[in-house]
């Protein structure tokens, strides 16, 4: 970065690491608050790495930061610590880690509302994103907290309670859930990013976790094909319903593996060549955002 007449170039503020606990158990995660937030209310993104990624890595990866330094939202990256799974997994298959007020799901709804109390963040646009096994927890936290956040982004991951254990996890990553996934009741906005060639988590899992979120009623479908700068090839399938709300949005990336579209080369599991997925991810949020009607906390 070039300095100009002598001024040093204007850096971005150091993310925050900050704690939160409940009795489920506690996790740690890195909140970044961009230099322009001033005390008024802004959007909050919570982004679930996937495994064997750190909230740092996914951060770098992702680029989320940097966009939010541009729009001025804050971004909280919640750790999934080796004490907790191994691999770093977010528990997306076990029971347990699947309901509303309960383990995972608990302690990162549970964080969502510590930074809500902790700094000015607009209630009516919080959303959750994640990659792999972080989508999947996302799918799930949009089915258990649709009072609490507003849109939801998957990426390269799989519906909520596509697996009940260890052996039914592995079998939905590769031929997609046996178990058909239960329709969510009141249905988040979806946008979704899955490859082609994804040998990790089957395409397959992105079509259950779109028809997961399908609203009710009839729909309108749109389908287009684009390319991305680099020329990666992608079909974005868009649903809206009739009074012209946009209910889910599915890019399907042709070429392409397990890993986050358009992201940078130096975090893991980012496809340079792909799409800009954080930034149609951020597009999409801040289209949707709740109702002034009354939210439950």
């Amino acid at each position: 970065m070039a300095v100009i007449a002598g001024i040093a170039p204007l850096r971005a503020p150091p993310a925050l690491e900050r704690r939160f606990g409940n009795l489920a158990g506690s996790r740690v995660y890195r909140l970044y608050v961009p230099s322009v937030y001033d005390g008024r209310p802004v959007p909050l993104v919570v982004m679930l790495h996937g495994s064997s990624q750190t909230p740092r890595d996914f951060a770098i990866g992702t680029r989320m930061d940097t966009l939010a330094e541009e729009q001025g939202f804050l971004v909280a990256y919640p750790d999934q610590p080796r004490s907790a799974n191994i691999a770093r997994s977010w528990n997306w298959f076990r029971p347990g880690d699947q309901r509303r007020d309960r383990g995972e799901p608990s302690i990162l709804a549970g964080m969502t509302r510590q930074i809500m109390q902790d700094f000015a963040i607009d209630p009516a646009r919080i959303y959750v994103s994640g990659l792999s096994s972080g989508g999947a927890a996302a799918a799930i936290m949009a089915l258990a907290y649709p009072d609490l956040y507003a849109a939801v982004g998957i990426h390269s991951g799989l519906a909520g309670g596509s697996a009940k254990g260890v052996s039914s996890a592995l079998s939905a990553m590769r031929r997609g859930a046996l178990i058909r996934p239960i329709r969510a009741t009141r249905p988040l906005p979806t946008i979704l990013f899955h490859g082609d060639r994804d040998r990790t988590v089957s395409p397959v899992n992105g079509d259950q976790a779109i028809a997961q979120a399908r609203p009710a009623g009839d729909l309108q479908t749109s389908v287009s094909a684009g390319h991305a700068p680099s020329g990666m090839a992608y079909t974005k399938t868009v649903l809206t319903a009739p009074p012209g709300d946009q209910g889910t949005e599915q890019w399907l990336l042709h070429g392409a593996g397990h890993a986050w579209a358009g992201g940078s080369e130096v975090g893991s599991y980012t496809d340079p060549k792909g799409p800009d997925a954080s930034r149609e991810m951020l597009r999409f949020f801040l289209s949707h955002a709740k109702d002034d009607g009354p939210r439950r906390h």
